[in-house]
């Protein structure tokens, strides 16, 4: 079925935060005196705020609230954010270019405080149609609400639209959605054969994002 409509990721995809969120949650760790690591980290990627704040309570067994745990790390981020915005290559570009021809929205699972400072810095919010944040659904990925919620308010069927993402939960949830999935994994955080299955295609960056692509799906 011919795609219609184009919805991006944020963290990972567009801006290189995943990083960053690594750094954080391994820093907040360990001024625990805890240890973070690359299982809990995809646990949490991807996820909406209050549920990747429940995997590190549960996974840190912290004695913190989640709003405590939230307001922590999202202060962390914004200040790496500020001191550097790390937009992967060909990012610009990639949503520009699907903009010039299809509707274009952003579904993120990331803080909505984070989303809207990199939608102003970018000037990304001018060019994207819609933008639904993952504080606003009840499930996050792998759930495919968000998906849905952006396909719903582009007006066009989920069936015809395509998701780029870089995580494991993010790909489960386009897919959830029964939409089709660019999958754009980095190199510090690579996906499984297993998640890779459910994309219609990976690429190896952005700058290999092309509009003859989306007509072969």
């Amino acid at each position: 079925m011919t795609v219609a409509a184009v919805i991006f990721d944020m963290d990972g995809l567009l801006i290189d935060s995943e990083v960053y969120w690594w750094q954080a949650r391994r820093e907040f760790a360990e001024a625990r005196s805890k240890t973070w690591t690359m299982d809990d980290q995809r646990a949490a990627m991807g996820r909406s705020t209050i549920e990747w704040a429940h995997v590190m309570q549960e996974r840190l067994e912290l004695d913190m609230t989640l709003q405590a745990i939230m307001d922590d790390m999202i202060s962390r981020i914004n200040r790496k954010l500020e001191e550097r915005l790390p937009l992967l290559p060909g990012a610009l570009e990639a949503v520009q270019l699907a903009a010039s021809a299809y509707p274009v929205a952003l579904a993120s699972g990331s803080p909505t405080g984070i989303i809207r400072r990199v939608m102003e810095l970018t000037k990304l919010d001018s060019v994207l149609r819609v933008q639904v944040y993952g504080d606003d659904m009840a499930r996050g990925k792998p759930h495919p609400d968000i998906y849905l919620e952006a396909a719903k308010q582009l007006g066009v069927a989920p069936e015809r639209c395509v998701a780029l993402e870089d995580s494991g939960n993010g790909v489960r949830s386009a897919h959830a959605a029964g939409m089709y999935c660019i999958a754009i994994p980095t190199a510090e955080f690579p996906l499984s054969d297993e998640v890779l299955a459910l994309a219609t295609v990976k690429l190896n960056s952005l700058h290999e994002f092309t509009l003859d692509l989306l007509k072969t799906f």
